[in-house]
């Protein structure tokens, strides 16, 4: 079954289980044709259409766990900053009973207004009026709202709660779809894209959110699929459940699909604010500076304790993340999957900062297909939004096995790759510990363009382990030796002392400083407002070619 017609079927699902959005009732002109009158009847008219289609509607919504459109909208915008946009639209489809059923907003609700005092755009389907099926005058209704996002330069924030296409209205409603989809694209990298999944989201719909920088989900209530649980079974003999297909779990931790998952609306919609705070308008602006009280040149005396010296004992990077954060916030993105790599947002003296950083509490930190992917399309947001990358290393190189190599690894650790060399944003790298291989390189080193690269005295960055170096170099020694495992020792000493001691890259010129763990914060701030005014030019070109 394809993906569009897995759409109609989830939408004939979803409008045969939502009541029915009955036809808005002529509202009587009020004092006839005088002025009060109409203003009158004007009034009567929003309210039923601010009212929604039905109590019954409303209370059947309530009952799954979920909110109205109105309600979210009120709980992301700040107090009383919604302006609406094509409140009294109406479809204008007949057949199939749609002629007597013609509820005003026709299932979306359009419109901009501010959060923490910066307009934003956004579009609600409303579940409670044909299932918040897209049909062709609710795709223009948000066709209209992404074209005057795009011209405004202000994020697109969708809350997403419908089953697809309108069945009723055929291949007029999917096209609705190539209109989103290619705005979408068009607004990528231009200004930030939200997508909140607050239902069910089927089918080719699904499209709409995977193209856009964030996907927000809530556990229970909402869905993503292309094929739903019924095809899924009928193809293939599978029997799941929607949250077992598509749920927020799944997806946040599974797939990677979404990048963030809440237990409620509330929390969920909270969390799209602080994130707005973090990221800029659009492409030509940077994020916004926030004043604090953290002294940029407090002292982190605490790192010196938080990370072992042994290379093989682990610790959790975030713990180095909030000693150097303002205030020790961050928000980290894609938190359960992946994660033996950390990416995060914060402030570094009141600056918005991408961090990029190995995890070596899991999988001791190794990169991997999925934290490739993971830190390559972070690298790619911030690149695009204006916000600079401090990249913390302590990595032992790429994760071996067959099934990585079968999967890919070179070609999904080139999307690393190819993003840090094509970012023109400030970049600073800072190894913490070791950093091997490959994975060095691909970890923002300063020959794939860093702008400042630094390390602390437990550094060892080298091809490979001490141990495995020795055995690949002096194989033959140790193989002739009367002790191999004593000449093994000495060797493995010798290694380390003549090309992994703390300052052989720095001697080198591969890294600007070795410096004191405990003054990190104050060197990383001081070295961001210098690259602030940082302008980098690529080559000119219609669009490169990443690996895929």
């Amino acid at each position: 079954m394809s993906d569009l017609r897995e759409a109609a079927v989830a939408t004939a699902a979803a409008t045969a289980a939502a009541p029915s959005a009955p036809e808005a009732p002529a509202v009587p002109a009020v004092g006839g044709g005088d002025s009060r009158g109409r203003v009158a009847e004007l009034h009567a008219i929003q309210a039923q259409a601010h009212a929604g289609p039905s109590d019954r509607a409303t209370e059947a919504q309530r009952a799954k766990g979920k909110l109205t459109a109105r309600e979210r909208i009120a709980l992301l915008l700040d107090d009383g900053s919604f302006n609406e946009v094509e409140q009294l639209r109406r479809h204008r489809a007949t057949g199939f009973g749609l002629e007597n059923n013609k509820p005003y907003t026709d299932g979306v609700i359009t419109g901009w207004g501010t959060v923490h005092g910066r307009p934003v755009f956004l579009y609600a389907h409303d579940f409670r009026i044909f299932g918040g099926a897209l049909g062709e005058a609710h795709a223009q209704k948000i066709h209209k709202i992404m074209d005057m996002a795009i011209q405004a330069g202000a994020p697109l924030v969708s809350l997403n709660d419908g089953a697809g296409a309108r069945i009723q209205e055929g291949v007029t409603a999917l096209a609705g779809y190539g209109g989103i989809f290619q705005r979408n694209t068009r607004a990528s990298g231009v200004i930030p894209q939200i997508s909140v999944m607050l239902g069910p989201c089927a089918g080719g719909a699904a499209y709409s959110p995977a193209l856009t920088d964030f996907i927000f989900m809530v556990r229970e209530t909402s869905q993503m699929f292309i094929t739903g649980p019924d095809v899924v079974q009928a193809v293939t003999g599978e029997k799941i459940s929607q949250n077992g297909l598509g749920g927020a779990d799944v997806h946040s931790e599974v797939s990677g699909v979404s990048h963030f998952a809440y237990d409620d609306e509330r929390t969920c919609l909270e969390e799209v604010r602080f994130l707005l705070s973090l990221l800029p308008q659009n492409n030509r602006e940077t994020p916004p500076v926030e004043p604090t009280e953290d002294p940029a040149d407090r002292r982190c005396e605490a790192l010196l304790d938080l990370v072992p010296a042994d290379g093989n004992r682990p610790y959790d990077m975030r713990k180095v993340i909030e000693v150097l954060a303002d205030d020790g916030q961050y928000m980290e993105i894609h938190e359960r999957w992946a994660t033996n790599i950390i990416v995060a947002l914060t402030r570094m003296d009141g600056q918005v900062v991408g961090i990029v950083a190995n995890q070596p509490q899991s999988l001791a930190g190794v990169l991997d297909i999925h934290a490739s992917e993971k830190a390559a399309r972070f690298v790619q947001m911030c690149d695009a939004f204006n916000i600079p990358l401090v990249t913390l290393l302590d990595v032992p190189g790429f994760l071996p096995g067959v099934d990585q190599e079968h999967g890919g690894i070179i070609r999904h650790g080139a999307k690393l790759l190819y993003a840090y060399c094509n970012a023109t944003v400030p970049r600073i790298s800072l190894v913490l510990r070791k950093a091997y291989g490959g994975a060095y390189i691909v970890m923002d080193s300063r020959s794939v363009g860093a702008d400042l690269a630094y390390a602390w005295p437990t550094n060892e960055i080298a091809v490979m382990g001490a141990e495995g170096a020795a055995n690949v170099i002096f194989r033959r020694q140790i193989a002739a030796a009367d002790d191999p495992e004593a000449m093994r020792a000495q060797m493995v000493k010798q290694y380390k002392d003549e090309l992994m001691h703390p300052y052989y890259a720095a001697e080198r010129g591969l890294v600007d400083d070795v410096i004191d763990p405990a003054e990190t914060r104050h060197i990383l701030i001081r070295a961001l407002h210098m690259l602030r005014s940082k302008h980098a030019d690529l080559p000119q070109r219609k669009h490169g070619n990443p690996p895929q």
